[in-house]
């Protein structure tokens, strides 16, 4: 039996299952979580969204070459949250971005990174650089 296909691996962006999945989250952060999802969406107009690993993840939704849907080619962005005190943004590709402030954590042979939010404030002063590495990474997709 095939495997079903996922947001993540079709394009198909899911808003209204993270509008549900929003609406019940009991986390003491989600107005941070809210405002960096706006955030992320707000960068492009194909950057889709759905629920995975248990929490908003965000990919590419335009047209892509076909790929092996376990390399996460479409993939940009998700959220974790494991901690209360601190969402962690995960750049499965983040390894393939520049960083000049510095701001993604953590040397993953895999090439993952992560970018951790403490607070709304730190989420703000955070998004000139969030919003280059996403951009970067979109130009990285393989259309």
């Amino acid at each position: 039996m095939a495997k079903k296909e996922t947001a993540l691996t079709s394009g198909s962006s899911e808003p209204e299952m993270v509008d549900e999945f929003m609406e019940k989250l009991k986390h003491p952060m989600a107005d941070v979580i809210a405002h960096l999802r706006a955030f992320v969406l707000s960068i492009d107009k194909n950057i889709g969204e759905c629920i995975f690993w248990n929490a908003p993840c965000f990919f590419y939704s335009g047209k892509m070459k076909p790929s092996n849907p376990r390399e996460y080619k479409r993939y940009i962005v998700g959220f974790n949250f494991f901690r209360k005190d601190t969402i962690r943004m995960i750049f499965l590709r983040g390894a393939d971005a520049d960083d000049p402030g510095g701001i993604l954590e953590g040397d993953y042979k895999d090439g993952r990174r992560l970018v951790l939010i403490k607070s709304l404030q730190d989420a703000r002063t955070k998004e000139k650089d969030l919003k280059k590495i996403v951009k970067q990474l979109l130009k990285l997709m393989n259309k």
